[in-house]
């Protein structure tokens, strides 16, 4: 793509004539191309977006969110990814179903996803298919949970020793 400048709208277009269907929504946060896609795609997508002439080679970030009142969509995993030689961030997301916590492994194209990905399992227990060694990297093995899903009240419903009013509620 030489001589041409890489903008959000340019993008866009290509990814949208390449995988229109899997596009659920697009937008500019900040500035930065954002699009929520089917997790179907993400493999195909995100090796498209590096092959091509874009060279969107660098991840930066894998991580993952749970929405839990999002009902079907509960989980996701948002991908940041950046071209250094053409100067451009995209924002990738794909949301799916706490019952089948399951999306394709991007270790294949971008080997930095493995920490990545594995982290994102430990603290979410979204399974990466595909991943070379899914196992705990933070937590100890014998957890029997993942700390960052939204399971737990925040604050002890039993305590006896608290005033809310003092808390301004």
């Amino acid at each position: 793509m030489e001589g041409k400048i890489i903008d959000n709208q340019m993008v866009l277009q290509l990814i949208t004539d390449e995988f229109g269907d899997g596009i659920i929504r697009a937008y500019e946060p900040d500035g930065i191309l954002t699009l929520e896609i089917k997790k179907d795609i993400v493999l195909s997508l995100l090796k498209f977006i590096k092959n091509h002439d874009i060279k969107i080679d660098f991840l930066t970030d894998v991580c993952g969110i749970h929405y839990p009142n999002n009902k079907g969509f509960e989980l996701g995993v948002i991908y940041h990814l950046h071209s250094f030689i053409n100067n451009f961030r995209i924002r990738i997301k794909a949301y799916f179903s706490i019952n089948n916590p399951e999306i394709d492994s991007i270790t294949s194209i971008y080997s930095a996803a493995n920490w990545q990905e594995r982290e994102t399992f430990d603290f979410y227990g979204i399974v990466f298919k595909g991943h070379p060694n899914l196992t705990r990297i933070l937590n100890s093995d014998d957890m029997d949970y993942h700390p960052l899903l939204k399971q737990y009240t925040l604050e002890d419903t039993t305590r006896t020793d608290k005033n809310d009013a003092m808390f301004g509620r």
